[in-house]
């Protein structure tokens, strides 16, 4: 259901996005976008930089490939390429007044990267099985729309609470059991089967059916897009405290250094990568 249309304040956002190799892995299969756009022109976003959503809606996204070789490095720059393609072809859509909801551009963009990756995958044995998460949010005035694919994450830290919420589902059957109450958050991460997909872009699934949502937003509130790179590093309640309450020596990083230079250093077997906004 499409939110009510109402007056909204214009605010500004803060952004940083940050990524590691890790500790184990020789190349870097994770890739973060940042993009803002209207009707007239698309911008690239650098790591870190501030906006208001007078000037346009913005878009942020992490993807985590999967694949042998450089594979999963390839399919994760085909997700954020598609993304830049298609998001603002959407919005001169909705500008124009042609009837789509973001549930349907979400899940027509989300197909479309499938089908790329699926094509590619079939026809190149280099590419064979190749795969990408995506976690990707919208910002239009006083509403964050998402959608998600696989095991990378989208947080929500509220302003008016002191607590942090994970908006995304884990497609895989441990972070089925997590949602149900049956294992616990550390049951959740030792457990053997945490990496194994049951949604994915490609990797040799035949359909995609994508999470989306919308959340209101308001100033303070704080959004975290990340690969399981993070996840794999540190419980949610340390994500929330190094967001909102970081040591006296953890404060000379920005919000997204802080994570990931923590996760690398708790574990740092997976690429790492994570982007942090902030409703100001």
């Amino acid at each position: 259901m499409e939110p009510i249309n109402q007056v909204i304040p214009n605010q500004r956002l803060i952004w940083h996005g940050r990524s590691n190799t890790g500790r184990v892995r020789s190349n870097n299969e994770d890739t973060f976008l940042g993009l803002q756009f209207d009707a007239q022109e698309l911008r690239y976003l650098g790591r870190e930089g501030d906006g208001s959503t007078d000037h346009g809606d913005y878009v942020f996204a992490v993807s985590d490939g999967m694949g042998g070789a450089a594979a999963g490095e390839f399919a994760s720059r085909i997700t954020v390429d598609k993304v830049t393609r298609f998001m603002p072809a959407a919005f001169k859509r909705s500008a124009q007044g042609l009837a789509a909801g973001f549930a349907d551009i979400f899940t027509e963009l989300y197909h479309e990267i499938h089908k790329a990756i699926s094509y590619l995958s079939w026809g190149d044995p280099d590419c064979a099985g190749m795969g990408a998460t995506l976690t990707l949010t919208w910002f239009t005035p006083g509403w964050m729309y998402f959608g998600h694919i696989g095991d990378s994450r989208l947080y929500y830290l509220p302003a008016s609470e002191d607590g942090i919420k994970q908006l995304s589902h884990d497609d895989t059957y441990v972070g089925w059991l997590f949602r149900q109450g049956k294992i616990s958050e550390w049951e959740a991460k030792q457990h053997p089967g945490r990496t194994s997909l049951q949604k994915a872009l490609g990797a040799g699934h035949q359909f995609v059916d994508p999470q989306v949502g919308a959340v209101a937003y308001q100033q303070g509130d704080v959004f975290v897009l990340c690969s399981d790179g993070v996840v794999d590093g540190l419980f949610d309640n340390e994500i929330r405290r190094l967001l909102k309450d970081p040591e006296p020596g953890e404060r000379v990083h920005d919000p997204a250094q802080r994570l990931v230079t923590t996760a690398v250093e708790r574990s740092g077997r997976d690429n790492t990568t994570a982007i942090v906004i902030e409703v100001a």
